[in-house]
């Protein structure tokens, strides 16, 4: 445990757990130590899933009010910005494959955290806003860019301009969220998911997130998949009948 964000890591699984108390505000030091701690496990060869939680009845409230209410020039307002969207940038073209599993109230960057993650898990009393514009503000980690990608340009330009919340429910049928499941089947979906990712070969997973995410061209990945020994194992299971046992190579 320790104080902003506990990492517990299980194997192949890293579980983030967002820690400040009372709503989880996505505070500067949050967002530094949440930086390093994806880069250090991008850098080891263990850990072939994520997930992202927050620790009580919110998963994020976004951005640390008092700290925005320290902003007082645009070059500041900028710094500040850009501040959030590198962790959310690096969450989004991490190779490992990163679950957010939603608890609670998502909100302002707490869902531009949510919109940068891999898979979006629910559960069913969480809800989700883009409150901004009743601080005069607008979203700054990314919203803005990410969140019609996910449900189109209409809804969001309403989502933004109202500051209305949204349901579970809502939001899986927008598009935004994978799926929404009773609270206390959260974590235990997480994980499920967690656990197909990784028994699958590190290489094609990060290929697939490379790809997807638009890091690599699909044909320049495909081919350097095509070499390893995991696609050699793959389809020697598959004409076997049997389960495929992947060497990460």
């Amino acid at each position: 445990m320790s104080e902003l964000l506990d990492i517990i890591t299980e194997n192949n699984l890293a579980i983030f757990k967002i820690n400040n108390p009372p709503v989880n505000t996505l505070a500067r030091e949050l967002i530094s130590r949440l930086k390093a701690a994806l880069s250090e496990l991008n850098k080891n060869g263990n850990i072939k899933v994520i997930i992202i939680t927050g620790g009580g009845k919110i998963f994020c409230a976004g951005a640390d009010i008092k700290e925005l209410s320290e902003i007082k020039t645009s070059k500041d307002g900028e710094a500040f910005a850009k501040n959030g969207q590198e962790l959310m940038n690096l969450i989004e073209s991490s190779t490992i494959p990163v679950i957010a599993a939603i608890n609670g109230g998502c909100i302002g960057g707490g869902n531009e955290l949510v919109m940068s993650c891999h898979i979006r898990i629910a559960s069913e009393n969480a809800w989700f806003s883009q409150p901004e514009i009743n601080l005069g503000l607008i979203p700054g980690f990314g919203g803005t860019q990410r969140l019609p990608r996910l449900i189109g340009r209409g809804k969001t330009i309403e989502l933004l301009l109202t500051g209305d919340k949204i349901t579970a429910h809502e939001a899986l049928a927008m598009g935004l969220l994978n799926k929404v499941v009773m609270p206390e089947k959260l974590m235990d979906e997480a994980r499920r998911i967690a656990d197909k990712i990784i028994m699958k070969g590190k290489v094609a997973v990060s290929s697939c997130l490379k790809a997807v995410c638009g890091i690599e061209d699909e044909d320049k990945l495909f081919g350097e998949v095509c070499t390893t020994e995991d696609k050699d194992e793959g389809i020697k299971a598959f004409l076997e009948k049997r389960r495929p046992v992947f060497k990460d190579k």
